[in-house]
């Protein structure tokens, strides 16, 4: 592992690389990116994502073979995820220092609204809870100020949060 000082040079570098490009062309400041799936044995997901291969599949209570994570593992990995990230860029752009961040996180589904039993149910999460463990010699104030920051600017926490607008059309 890279020393927490040696990480955030790194990190700085990336955060002040980008503000650069951002400033000196703005079209540079939008990225797409794709996944691209296709049903497999069961009710298994074989998915591209950029130069990986993922494989998504459920427990067999839902039909499958618990080969791999479910579509809301996944969706929860992702979260946790992003949450480490984001802490690591923002506790370099801050100066915080940041040893280490570990996030526990999770989410309560009832399974009603997928299975149309009931259309008051949503399908999808009712509540998500996240535990973030900060580890470094930074002030609670230091870490709360993070937390805030973190909150504000995490990418996937943003997509639990909001409404995303989403099209599908059949091709």
């Amino acid at each position: 592992m890279t020393t927490t000082t040696s990480r955030d040079a790194d990190l700085r570098a990336i955060v002040e690389g980008t503000a650069t490009a951002v400033a000196d062309d703005p079209d540079q400041a939008v990225a797409l990116f794709r996944a691209t799936g296709e049903g497999a044995e069961g009710v298994r997901t074989e998915l591209s994502i950029g130069r990986h291969a993922v494989t998504i599949d459920e427990p067999p209570a839902l039909g499958g073979e618990d080969a791999a994570i479910n579509p809301v593992e996944a969706a929860l990995a992702a979260l946790v995820s992003c949450q480490v990230v984001t802490y690591r860029f923002w506790a370099a752009k801050l100066g915080v220092p940041l040893d280490d961040v570990r996030v526990e996180t999770e989410g309560d589904l009832d399974v009603r609204g997928f299975f149309g039993f009931d259309e008051a149910v949503r399908p999808g999460f009712g509540e998500v809870r996240l535990v973030v463990e900060l580890k470094g010699p930074a002030s609670t104030e230091d870490y709360s100020r993070l937390k805030e920051t973190v909150d504000a600017h995490c990418p996937v926490l943003d997509l639990f949060r909001n409404t995303t607008p989403v099209t599908t059309r059949l091709g």
